[in-house]
């Protein structure tokens, strides 16, 4: 008669004390180095020799015993006013890039009035979230979640905005003077701005930056013409424009590269040649600003940095440090889509 085998022993999951143990260190250092909050307390080296050693055991932490510890949930909120814009699906990515490294996971809630009020998506906000990130909205768009008393990170976003933790912004005015300078520097004088028609800090800024840069400039005009973030009212407002009486700008600087999308149509329409006869830029760099024909001149803006960005603003905050500071950089991409004006058209 033979013996049942005997079931072996399931292998047990190394823990903290095993890292601690092989890399020489206490449990304490441990907890410092793999919750990211070392710097400062122990040195580079016992950092890495406590993530080698985490790594050669295999040691995950227990990410739910360690939220119950802390009282946290490990998780953040980004609010952004649409999911049609590719521009905030790359900032989720980078944020999301970043949350995945430190266990923290980022939820994508588009509001439901654009740029408006934003509503609580959860029965309790503060239950469900360490805090909140919101893109390209105003502070006041975030006062019922700001209520539950979560820290908020803005991104894109007036910097007199009070009661923000941390905020991360693009050099806008620097990217539209770019925009005009790349224009005059080319003889154009006459211009349209196809002006989005939301009303947020990002679009008031390339305004500002806009006239203030032709305006120094004697000889130019600017017209403003403002539409909805979309191709076809981009078009309408290009035709509206190109179609005035007067003489005909050269150039049309749109607030994005959708309204930009919508002026080329425009010009097409009216038997006009981009940039032969007129000269359009867009701004943000979309997929589609490559699409067109001939590519748009744009301003390139680092999305997923900004989302990178954020959500480091938002776990330094949660660990009691000071966020990274400064805007971040953009630039010019010259395409096809800008040129000097034709004789024809300085003379109409």
């Amino acid at each position: 008669m033979t013996s049942a085998p005997q079931s072996q022993p399931a292998p047990t999951r190394p823990t903290s004390r095993d890292v601690a143990r092989a890399a020489g260190v206490s449990q304490a250092t441990v907890s410092l180095v793999l919750g990211d909050k070392w710097r400062g307390r122990v040195s580079e080296a016992t950092a890495e020799r406590v993530r080698h050693a985490a790594h050669e055991l295999g040691y995950q932490p227990n990410l739910a015993a360690r939220s119950l510890r802390l009282g946290r949930t490990r998780t953040a909120l980004l609010v952004v006013p649409a999911l049609t814009n590719e521009f905030f699906a790359r900032v989720y990515t980078g944020a999301a890039a970043v949350a995945a490294e430190h266990g923290f996971g980022v939820v994508l809630y588009p509001s439901p009035e654009g740029t408006g009020p934003a509503r609580d998506p959860f029965a309790s906000a503060r239950a469900s979230l360490d805090g909140v990130i919101a893109s390209s909205m105003a502070a006041g768009a975030l006062d019922v979640l700001r209520g539950a008393g979560l820290p908020l990170v803005m991104l894109d976003s007036d910097p007199a905005d009070t009661g923000v933790a941390a905020r991360v912004n693009l050099d806008i005015a620097d990217g539209m003077r770019q925009v005009a300078e790349h224009l005059l520097a080319l003889g154009h004088r006459r211009f349209v701005h196809l002006a989005s028609a939301v009303d947020t800090w990002t679009f008031a800024v390339r305004a500002r930056a806009l006239h203030d840069t032709l305006g120094a400039v004697p000889g130019t005009s600017v017209r403003t013409v403002p539409a909805p973030l979309d191709v076809q009212a981009g078009r309408e407002g290009a035709e509206h424009a190109l179609g005035s009486s007067g003489p005909r700008p050269t150039a049309i600087v749109c607030d994005d590269d959708i309204l930009a999308a919508g002026a080329c149509k425009a010009a097409r329409r009216l038997g006009l040649r981009v940039p032969d006869d007129l000269s359009v830029t867009g701004f943000d760099d979309l997929a589609l600003a490559t699409a067109v024909e001939p590519e748009l001149t744009t301003v390139q803006l680092p999305a997923e940095q900004v989302g990178e960005r954020g959500m480091a603003a938002l776990l330094a905050v949660l660990d009691g440090r000071p966020a990274e500071p400064g805007s971040l950089p953009v630039h010019l991409v010259a395409r096809g889509s800008s040129a000097p004006p034709s004789a024809d058209g300085l003379r109409s």
